[in-house]
């Protein structure tokens, strides 16, 4: 059972950054394609970065030029760094495959707020 731990969350002031970082219990990152996923009390989960085995990224539109996903095989570590925040950022933020696969963490909470 892969267990996944994020954190780096926080509060921040829009226009602010913050890198999140994704644990992995073992080596899952070189196999599969990987998610950073957020969810808000008024949206559903929502897909916001992939990193695919090759390293390719995509971004949904919202986030597109303002959040960069990255990893690391060797630490079994992904990252969101997360520039010119907004407050509809704001949102708990978890990783996992994509599509999902793996028992959900629980989160990292960002708040975008001044």
């Amino acid at each position: 059972q892969v267990q996944l731990v994020e954190s780096g969350g926080g509060l921040v002031q829009p226009g602010g950054s913050l890198m999140l970082s994704c644990a992995a219990s073992r080596s899952i990152f070189s196999i599969n394609a990987m998610g950073w996923y957020r969810q808000s009390p008024e949206k559903q989960r929502e897909l916001v970065a992939i990193i695919s085995t090759d390293g390719t990224t995509n971004y949904a539109d919202s986030v597109k030029g303002r959040f960069t996903i990255s990893r690391d095989h060797a630490k079994n570590m992904m990252y969101l760094q997360m520039n010119s925040l907004k407050p509809e950022d704001t949102a708990v933020y978890y990783c996992n495959r994509d599509p999902p696969l793996f028992q959900w963490g629980r989160g990292t909470q960002v708040t975008v707020s001044s």
